[in-house]
């Protein structure tokens, strides 16, 4: 690593954070490169016209109202640590770790900030101290976390073992955030927007059809479902679905469903249980509810009142406490 002689008006480097130093096997870390408070190596003050951002940058959003706190502490105190950089053949500089440094930098009106200058060994090892340095913040949110385990097993052939081992997690913890990537892209992006939370997109991950699992995210964001509703809510929907009952209707039972569909003009589920079974109609807000009654009752004297005599109607999809 190459560190150029210190400019008098930097004072120091925030120390590395509390909970320690992890040793890395595919590098040494982060927090290797980075001096503490008694090291008395500089860094280089680089023009922010001349620094390029880093194409493998985990982190794909950015939250505004922290990343304005940042830009309010900055404008006081300056930057306290440094960005890390590896220079490039054109006298540039790429951004390896510390975006959101920069960006709350240019948002201040700052011209300069302090780096560290890191002679990697290629994008392999400028990848990888991204990608490291990201997880080691807490403000990434879980999709991003899982996108970053997806980059450090596909690029360097990590087992999900080995990979909990480098970043401090347990197989498992590791495990069910790469099951987060296999959610449907609307769920994933709500989770990144922060409209529900990584415990709502496990739950939901439990629902493989695209189409059911979009329309249980439609209610848990409609009805502002906590994780524990959304879990029961999830529960009943895989029990109703048509490939776990398929084998327990019977064909009348399957076609008066189809039926009941196409008057109703929406999701439609008969579940047979040991006494009897329940009819469960999907609505999605008042003014459905409100269509569904008014054809119900119109059809009370019809085809639709004898029909279903046997089955009991259940409109409460989920719990309310």
């Amino acid at each position: 690593m190459r560190i150029a002689s210190s400019p008098a008006r930097w004072s120091h480097v925030a120390s590395s954070p509390s909970r320690g130093t992890r040793a890395f096997g595919l590098g040494r870390g982060l927090d290797a490169l980075i001096p503490g408070r008694d090291d008395d190596r500089g860094v280089l003050e680089i023009a922010l016209h001349r620094l390029a951002a880093n194409p493998d940058q985990p982190r794909a959003t950015f939250d505004e109202t922290l990343l304005g706190e940042l830009a309010a502490s900055i404008a006081v105190h300056g930057v306290l640590q440094p960005v890390i950089v590896r220079e490039l053949a054109d006298g540039g500089y790429q951004l390896i770790a510390g975006e959101r440094r920069v960006r709350a930098a240019r948002l201040v009106g700052l011209e300069t900030v302090p780096a560290i200058v890191h002679e990697t060994d290629g994008d392999a090892t400028s990848l990888e101290l991204a990608l490291i340095e990201n997880l080691q913040r807490e403000d990434l949110n879980a999709i991003e976390t899982a996108l970053a385990y997806r980059e450090l097993i596909d690029r360097f052939g990590m087992t999900h073992e080995a990979l909990a081992r480098q970043v401090g997690k347990s197989r498992v913890a590791v495990s069910n955030a790469l099951r987060l990537l296999e959610l449907a892209p609307e769920t994933r992006a709500a989770i990144m927007e922060g409209r529900i939370s990584e415990g709502h997109g496990r739950a939901l991950a439990a629902i493989t059809i695209p189409e059911l699992q979009r329309a249980v995210l439609a209610v848990v964001l409609e009805r502002q479902l906590s994780v524990r509703q959304t879990e029961e809510l999830v529960r009943r929907k895989r029990d109703e679905s048509p490939a776990r009952r398929a084998g327990a209707l019977s064909h009348d039972l399957q076609d008066l469903e189809a039926q009941l569909r196409g008057v109703l003009a929406t999701r439609v589920g008969i579940v047979r249980t040991r006494r009897g079974g329940r009819l469960v109609i999907d609505f999605y807000s008042d003014e459905e509810l409100d269509r569904l009654y008014s054809i119900i009752t119109r059809g009370a004297n019809g085809e639709l009142a004898g029909t279903a005599s046997s089955i009991t109607t259940d409109h409460e999809d989920f719990p309310t406490t």
